[in-house]
């Protein structure tokens, strides 16, 4: 069975860090792009990161730019999201994305028709 599994979630105080994990079962993720959302209670999905086919370029909203990175590892079927002083705000559950279709370094991948979804993973950022 082809699925996404987001790993990694947590709670964690505020400047703290998390790395979390999408990992493919059934196919390898070395041919989609691959962007992270996450949903905080009682607000809409939201983009937070993307990595293309191409090059490996990524895409980081500004609200986590320079806090958060996103990688593909070595093994070809999974990508991270390294996040780095997570605030309050960060809080909520995340979630990743595949698409295998064409695109432009992550242009506008916050309204792509992914192929897969995650089921999510919460972060919860407090004190």
């Amino acid at each position: 069975q082809e699925q996404l599994v987001e790993s990694g979630g947590g709670l964690v105080q505020p400047g703290g860090s998390l790395r979390l994990s999408c990992a493919a079962s059934g196919f390898t993720l070395e041919h989609y792009a691959i962007g992270w959302f996450r949903q905080a209670p009682g607000k809409d999905r939201e983009g937070v990161s993307c990595i293309s086919t191409r090059d490996d370029t990524t895409y980081p909203e500004d609200s986590v730019r320079g806090r958060f990175t996103i990688s593909r590892g070595v093994a070809k079927n999974v990508v991270y999201l390294q996040m780095n002083s997570l605030k309050p705000e960060d809080t909520a559950v995340y979630y990743c994305a595949a698409f295998g279709g064409w695109e432009s370094y992550c242009s506008g991948y916050a309204g792509w028709d992914y192929d897969y979804w995650g089921q999510g993973t919460q972060v919860t950022v407090s004190s």
